[in-house]
């Protein structure tokens, strides 16, 4: 057996085990591929170590950051600095300067790396953040590594260890520094052996790579030994032609991207014939579209619903469940996920309730958030520690996930519960609708009331309240849509998901309404 297979067969190994087992098997092989060039197995695991050594000389001891778009050497200072022992707390550009800040102090980052965009960003803040910024994509990084040939002193990475720091996205809050241990990313990195992450498997990413969205496939293909292209800005064109070209076998995509990839003009033209996997995650995934994908795109298609905090993941294998397409499937194996009540009660047969799952895949709490971390966990009659997602949802008769909406984005009307995904569902049933968000705000007689947001599809034409009177008379008395406002698009995160938060903020900011 060879040792990269004796590992993964094993109770458990790290990543940088398993890079430096291909590296010695198969040197050769790209292991990461971006816009700018390549690194083998054998090149990415020997500047891994320099990244580990240059870490070590510099008495680091705790943590790094990065803020970069997606790169090669993002992916070697990630594999270098747990090589050294230090948990990896990846950055979103995105956010704002006194947030990357404050992310980076929270995680007791003494080393920062970043590319010249965020560097420019952050300028005015730079006093504020790590002492150690070094750029990836300047010789100064090359300055920086400890000399070729550099070897790091062993560190022992158990399974308790923090891995990294994931920041949530702040859809609804502050962000939350999510720890996650070697052993959770162990169990991730096994999905290597379900879904044909082997030595041939080539995956094409265009998510961030500070996103648990991206890491869960990227991590999965390097346990597998096979090649991880990487986009550093999704563009659908560039997207279908580097999947082509490499003969991509899987990727991860956000439902937002699928559906512009699906509605591109040409794609039906590309050599799609290699792909084995695609991977769904972070949003809403409507069962329209995944009809298509199935329909159009060779591969099986994978829904995973879960959070980054773990706890419990439900999976759909949408082309051997084509009738399950609303669902988000069922539990994986191994993984305990319920419903509970308002009160924290498990939910009735059939009910509707607040999803917590419990898995091995966990994490292990929110860094330097205590009360936070009590808030995220349920525990059984047992004392079995589960973490809440704040979804709703509810089992179908086959055991299937349904999911209704995120907790605190249902509106209640009138003392009745209205679910936004049922109205978004109805609005997309109309011709001219591309896309849509409904939210509650607040209305003196209903204490909430319903209002949508849409996209309207190019070439069509319907005016608000056409499109409100055609809804509404498909909803019941007690959903009724309130008010409709046309967007030119819609407010989301870097991974796809909604902004409600903000078309919530902005409409109540402008003037009065009914």
């Amino acid at each position: 057996m060879k040792p990269a297979d004796a590992l993964l067969a094993g109770n458990y190994a790290t990543l940088p085990d398993l890079v430096r087992a291909y590296a010695e098997e198969r040197p050769d092989h790209p292991a990461v591929i971006d816009g700018d060039g390549m690194l083998t197995y054998g090149q990415l695991d020997a500047r891994a170590d320099r990244v580990a050594a240059a870490l070590q000389r510099d008495n680091a001891t705790k943590a790094v950051s990065i803020v970069s778009t997606s790169r090669n050497d993002y992916v070697t200072v990630y594999l270098g600095a747990l090589r050294a022992g230090l948990a990896v707390a990846p950055l979103a550009p995105s956010s704002l300067p006194e947030q990357i800040v404050a992310m980076a102090q929270d995680a007791d980052a003494q080393h920062l790396f970043l590319d010249a965009d965020n560097e420019q960003a952050l300028r005015a803040v730079l006093s504020d953040l790590p002492p150690r910024r070094i750029r990836l994509d300047t010789p100064q990084f090359e300055q920086w590594l400890a000399p070729e040939g550099s070897k790091p002193a062993p560190a022992e990475l158990k399974p308790e260890m923090p891995f990294n720091i994931i920041y949530s996205s702040g859809t609804t809050g502050t962000p939350k520094g999510i720890v996650q241990s070697h052993g959770m990313r162990w169990l991730h990195m096994q999905r290597a052996n379900l879904y044909g992450y082997d030595r041939d498997a080539v995956t094409l990413l265009s998510t961030p790579l500070y996103s648990n969205t991206t890491l869960v496939s990227l991590f999965p293909t390097m346990a597998g030994g096979g090649t991880a292209v990487l986009m550093a800005k999704f563009d659908v064109a560039k997207y279908l032609e580097l999947a082509q070209a490499h003969h991509v076998t899987h990727t991860m995509l956000v439902p937002v991207q699928y559906s512009r990839v699906m509605a591109h003009a040409d794609f039906d033209k590309y050599d799609l014939s290699n792909f084995r996997a695609k991977f769904c995650t972070s949003a809403p995934f409507s069962g329209v579209l995944k009809a298509d994908i199935l329909k159009r795109w060779p591969g099986k298609l994978i829904e995973y619903y879960g959070m980054t905090e773990g706890g419990g993941t439900c999976i759909l294998v949408a082309d051997e469940f084509p009738t399950k397409l609303h669902t988000v499937g069922r539990p994986a194996e191994g993984h305990d996920i319920r419903l509970i009540t308002e009160d924290g009660k498990p939910a009735a047969p059939g009910e509707i309730g607040e999803i917590v799952g419990h898995s091995g895949a966990i994490m292990t709490h929110y860094h330097k958030q205590p009360g936070k971390t009590a808030e995220a966990e349920w525990f059984d009659e047992t004392g079995k520690r589960f973490i809440r997602t704040g979804d709703m949802g509810r089992f179908d008769a086959d055991g299937f996930m349904q999911l209704m909406d995120r907790r605190k984005d249902m509106v209640i009307s009138g003392g009745f519960n209205i679910y936004p995904s049922d109205l978004e569902a109805v609005l997309r049933g109309h011709d001219a609708v591309a896309d849509v968000a409904v939210v509650g705000v607040a209305s003196e007689q209903w204490g909430e009331t319903p209002v949508a947001f849409v996209v309207v599809r190019p070439g069509t034409a319907v005016t608000a309240p056409e499109l409100l009177l055609w809804a509404n008379a498909k909803l019941g008395k007690m959903q009724r849509i309130s008010a409709i406002e046309f967007r030119d698009q819609l407010p989301r995160s870097a991974i796809g998901k909604v902004l409600k938060r903000e078309l919530r903020d902005e409409y109540g900011k402008a003037a009065t309404r009914p």
